[in-house]
Formats: C-alpha cells, sequence, structure tokens
C-alpha cells in the first residue's frame, strides 16, 4: 500500500483552493517533485523541494493566479470522460497535474511562482473569477484567511462541494 501523504487524508477544494484541517493552499499542496504556495494570516509561503520564500500581505502589491486550466463547456459527461483520459495518459507517460503561475507584484519588483492544478478537469470561469478576486483582497487586507481556515477545521475532511455550493462559499469569502 502507498503511503499516504499528511494532506491526503482530509482536502476540499473551493475555486483555486485546497483547504485541508491545517492549511490553505493555491492549488494542490506541494508534493516532493513539485512546489505549492500556502497561505498563512500573515502572507504566502512558497514551498519548494529546493527551499520556502516568504511574502507578507502587507509586502504585496497583487497575486493572480495564471494559466489556469478551463472547464470544456461541452457538458459534464465529456469532462468526466476527458478527465480520466488525461490523468490514465498522464499516468501512462508520466505527466503530473496541470502547471498554474501565480503572479506577485511585491514591494520587491515581480516575483513568480509555480503552482499546480488540483482540478483534473480544469475551474470554471465563476468559480476562477470568484477566487481571483478573493485572493486580492487577501493582498488587500480586506478578506480575511482565518474565515478558510475555521471552515477547513470543521468542513477540510468532508467531500468537496458542488459547484454552485462553492461558487457560494466563495461569495460569503469575499465578504467576510
Amino acid at each position: 500500500m502507498p503511503e499516504r501523504r499528511e494532506w491526503e487524508s482530509g482536502v476540499t477544494m473551493v475555486g483555486l483552493f485546497w483547504i485541508t484541517p491545517d492549511a490553505v493552499y493555491v492549488g494542490s499542496p506541494p508534493t516532493a517533485v513539485g512546489g505549492g504556495v500556502r497561505l498563512t494570516a500573515d502572507g504566502l509561503e512558497a514551498l519548494d523541494p529546493g527551499g520556502s520564500r516568504t511574502w507578507t500581505w502587507e509586502g504585496l502589491r497583487s497575486a493572480v493566479i495564471e494559466d489556469v486550466p478551463t472547464e470544456d463547456p461541452s457538458g459534464r459527461v465529456v469532462k468526466l470522460l476527458g478527465s480520466v483520459i488525461s490523468a490514465a495518459a498522464g499516468a501512462f507517460i508520466g505527466e503530473g497535474p496541470t502547471a498554474m503561475t501565480l503572479r506577485l507584484e511585491t514591494e520587491d519588483g515581480p516575483e513568480q511562482v509555480t503552482v499546480y492544478s488540483a482540478a483534473a478537469g480544469g475551474y470554471g470561469a465563476e468559480e476562477t473569477a470568484l477566487s481571483q478576486d478573493l485572493l486580492a483582497r487577501f493582498v488587500a487586507g480586506t478578506a480575511d484567511l482565518r474565515v478558510l481556515e475555521a471552515w477547513g477545521c470543521e468542513h477540510g475532511q468532508e467531500a468537496t462541494p458542488k459547484p454552485h455550493a462553492r461558487e457560494a462559499l466563495l461569495q460569503t469569502w469575499t465578504q467576510a
């Protein structure tokens, strides 16, 4: 039996965020071969196999996730079939999850960090827009990450909510 990573024991995806009972990530959490970005009350922490970097919310001017894979609008069955085929092909040829770019404008200049998609079939347009808005509000200091952390403590062991519920959560969090 393969060893389980700590973050695999309970995770929930809401928008571009992966929420566990212990942490909130942009995209999927870091693995041994790829980095990730954890959000904290203080700021962003890029976790890489080669080391980590941190930025405080106060030190950021902007944070935008680019190269977000989008859902196929042609339907759920096609999306599911495409995800299965994509996952099988990726496993066969050794490809991992889709890479996204987190572009930061810091007080010291631009930075970029690679994060990985947690959604096999891509993200919906509304969910992506709400996630980008929430991230911008973290940077502006008008949203509180502790709301997501508290939600993760209470719901992080549950299954990922349905799309309409994820959008409602994101809307609520942008207003908290």
